[in-house]
């Protein structure tokens, strides 16, 4: 049997931040709950905002949520009526007065493995061409600047009685190199013959050059 590492996991504390920066010895079990809780919410009541990354910092009582959104514009709302009602809930969640929220745009979602896995997900859900949707993201990866983009799609793809794999390839994506760049993303579609997993693996360079630049 192969033996898979996350790339992202994989590279943490090289040149990647961990999604959750804190400390705690006497409430670890309490925090990562929490933690699990607010990532939780997030994602199930931001789902149309494209989120593609949640960020937790906690320095004593105080605790800031970071949220990288493709739609910035939909986690705020108008006057910023959206995030107020997130960040009472979030308090609620956390047991404190409130929680500070930051919303930042991507910049480049063609370039996030997270939004590229789930955009391929939902066109999945849509049945459209599996084929298709792949190379198009692959392309789109590729003319966006990226080095390599890598895509696996597995379930009973258009149907099929027998689930299957596929892959599309397009440049290249080192995985074992840990001076590469490598974003990673999963997700997966619910459609009416079974879920379908999207897996996506995108190479933006290395990261010596990219810091000399």
């Amino acid at each position: 049997m192969g033996q898979k590492v996350n790339p992202i996991s994989f590279r943490t504390g090289i040149y990647r931040g961990w999604a959750a920066r804190w400390f705690s010895k006497k409430s670890y079990a309490d925090n990562v709950l929490q933690d699990f809780k607010i990532r939780g919410f997030l994602e199930k009541n931001l789902d149309q905002a494209e989120i593609a990354q949640i960020e937790i910092e906690r320095a004593g009582e105080n605790v800031k949520v970071i949220v990288h959104s493709g739609r910035p514009g939909m986690v705020i709302g108008r006057g910023g009526k959206e995030i107020e009602g997130i960040r009472k809930d979030l308090a609620s969640i956390v047991g404190l007065p409130t929680v500070d929220i930051s919303v930042q745009e991507v910049r480049q979602p063609e370039l996030d493995a997270t939004l590229v896995a789930r955009n391929i997900a939902a066109q999945l859900e849509r049945r459209a061409s599996y084929k298709k949707v792949m190379k198009r993201a692959a392309m789109s990866g590729l003319k966006s600047g990226a080095r390599g983009v890598k895509i696996c799609c597995a379930g009973r793809l258009s149907g099929a009685e027998i689930a299957r794999t596929e892959w599309v390839r397009a440049g290249a994506a080192p995985l074992h190199t840990l001076r590469s760049d490598i974003d990673y993303g999963f997700a997966k579609a619910y459609t009416t013959y079974g879920i379908i997993g999207v897996k996506v693996w995108i190479c933006k360079g290395e990261y010596q050059l990219m810091k000399n630049k």
